[in-house]
């Protein structure tokens, strides 16, 4: 059951211009994150004001990292159905951009333009075709549940 301030929650602006949505969990709102180099979704806990791990109840921590596993078996699941296996799962929670409590799951491959590096800062993110978009979406949705 998501925190009782979840009600107040907003998602920061920066947001839908480089995502996709694809639903809420019971803690997250997740999205796609637009860029076809990397199968990757961002969670965003429906937390009102949190800006940090720390804001988050224990209870609240804990739904976040079952969320995590959920969220990389979508980022599994995106890079199956566009024909790019995951090799290796990235998970991160910066925040120096945008404030708003969120975390990263990136999927990784040897042959990505950022390997082994991070992908933050790494070129200039690339548009899903539209079909590759529908089926990303698609994928990530059937994995989560959504």
């Amino acid at each position: 059951m998501p925190h009782a301030l979840s009600a107040m929650f907003e998602l920061h602006p920066a947001f839908p211009p480089t995502s996709e949505a694809l639903g809420d969990l019971a803690l997250s709102h997740v999205r796609l994150q637009a860029d076809a180099r990397y199968a990757w979704v961002v969670l965003i806990p429906r937390i009102a004001g949190a800006r940090e791990l720390e804001d988050l109840s224990a209870n609240d921590r804990a739904a976040l990292m079952e969320e995590i596993v959920r969220a990389g078996a979508a980022v599994r699941a995106v890079g199956a159905a566009l024909v790019r296996p995951i090799e290796k799962l990235n998970v991160g929670q910066l925040g120096n951009v945008t404030p708003q409590l969120h975390v990263h799951i990136v999927g990784r491959r040897a042959d990505d333009p950022a390997w082994p590096g991070p992908v933050w800062g790494v070129g200039t993110a690339e548009a899903y075709a539209p079909d590759a978009l529908v089926q990303a979406i698609a994928a990530a949705k059937e994995a989560l549940g959504l």
